[in-house]
């Protein structure tokens, strides 16, 4: 029996199949290696008012290795017996005094748990097609005639078998699944809680590290970043991962910046502020309602190669009113792959910030120099302003300057610290 799920296995002619083989020479490992599988012995429950008929279905079955049988000539205790024994297969008859095997049927229909599959096997010697549609209708999945052939029993109690131990298996896949699926948007709820905490704590703060006129030696703007005085203790990159993972991570941005930008009127007029905003962020106005009150030539936005533009269009409509009244973009990570070239080419930015990676080994490796140097005749000619990152050597600092690079960043020239 089963809520949803029916089956019933007919031959060319639309007769119900039975194998020709005796019972002697049936595979009796079969038999075993199916109730290995499902990891338990199969329990067969028998309903039939005739007494010589239990006996020999239960002598059969356990002759062919079920040996897990239980039975009872009265139909009113099979409903209470199906709860009992909890049956992997139901073999019930069809004609019987007090309850026949439609109302039995019936019974048991509402005790099989919702998308469980217990096989129902209708014993009758009424084979006639209404019989067979409406018990078909009933939900059973199959039928032996009496008088009962001992190949055809097991071979149809084995099938059944099989159909409701993999049914089995799928259900407790399903069920694990479910499970783990729970566990993950449980452990969801409670890191977004952690997250919500932090913002709602001020346990976000800006650090700024300067961004340096490479001829002058005059700091001419800030980087702003985020540090986490929350627990645990994890680097910024993975706490705005984690927001990003349970759907916090435009409300951790705008927080961030926020806090950022919060901190301009320490900073001199003549100096800029940098901010790493999501081109997701932007479009959804994140950008946009985090600088309100605030002018637009006093903040760069930053790009990185790392992150994706899904739609250039849409996110140059996003920021064209800022850009109109004199927010910068600049390219971060330019050198690392193509992302940045394509941001580049496509946003027109007025910064265009070297990859970490070329700098440090800008004096000492002739093919980084030469890249390097070339990207400073191509900021030239788009009209941009090179930036090298990660300058931290004054090797390193001469060498960038030297190939007319005109602002660095990096530990030599200042750490990220609050501003003072």
């Amino acid at each position: 029996m089963t809520r949803g799920l029916a089956e019933t296995t007919r031959s060319s002619s639309g007769r119900l199949a039975a194998r020709p083989t005796r019972i002697d020479v049936l595979d009796g490992g079969a038999v075993d290696e199916l109730q290995r599988r499902a990891g338990r012995r199969a329990r067969i429950l028998v309903v039939d008012d005739h007494p010589s008929n239990v006996a020999l279905l239960k002598a059969l079955l356990t002759r062919a290795g079920f040996d897990n049988v239980s039975a009872t000539c009265d139909p009113r205790e099979a409903a209470a017996l199906f709860v009992a024994e909890e049956p992997d297969l139901v073999l019930l008859d069809l004609h019987m005094p007090v309850l026949d095997g439609f109302a039995v049927m019936e019974q048991l229909e509402h005790l099989v748990g919702e998308g469980d599959y217990v096989p129902v096997v209708m014993l009758t010697a009424d084979i006639s097609p209404d019989t067979r549609d409406r018990a078909l209708e009933a939900g059973v999945a199959d039928f032996l005639t009496k008088p009962f052939q001992p190949t055809e029993v097991i071979l149809r109690a084995r099938n059944l078998l099989a159909a409701r131990f993999r049914h089995l298996r799928i259900h407790q896949a399903l069920r694990q699944r479910e499970q783990a699926e729970e566990q993950v948007r449980t452990d969801a709820v409670a890191r977004a809680a952690v997250l919500r905490a932090m913002m709602d704590q001020d346990q976000v703060r800006p650090v700024f590290q300067p961004i340096v006129d490479l001829r002058s030696g005059e700091v001419v703007g800030f980087e702003a970043l985020s540090r986490f005085d929350a627990e645990p203790r994890r680097p910024p990159n993975e706490w705005f991962a984690e927001a990003s993972a349970v759907g916090l991570g435009a409300a951790l941005e705008v927080h961030a910046l926020r806090r950022a930008l919060h901190e301009l009127d320490h900073v001199p007029e003549d100096r800029y502020v940098s901010v790493n905003v999501s081109p997701e962020t932007v479009v959804a106005g994140g950008l946009r309602e985090a600088m309100a009150g605030v002018l637009p030539t006093r903040v760069v936005l930053e790009l990185t190669e790392h992150v994706a533009v899904d739609d250039y269009d849409e996110f140059i409509e996003a920021v064209a009113p800022l850009r109109e009244r004199g927010l910068r973009i600049a390219v971060d990570d330019a050198g690392a792959g193509f992302a940045s070239f394509r941001h580049i080419l496509r946003l027109s930015p007025d910064l265009i910030k070297l990859d970490l990676e070329l700098t440090r080994g800008i004096d000492r490796d002739p093919g980084q120099r030469a890249l390097a140097s070339a990207l400073v005749s191509f900021a030239a000619k788009v009209g941009a302003t090179l930036v090298a990152e990660g300058v931290e050597t004054a090797q390193q600092l001469d060498t960038a300057a030297a190939i007319g690079i005109r602002y660095g960043q990096g530990y030599h020239l200042g750490r990220p610290a609050p501003l003072p």
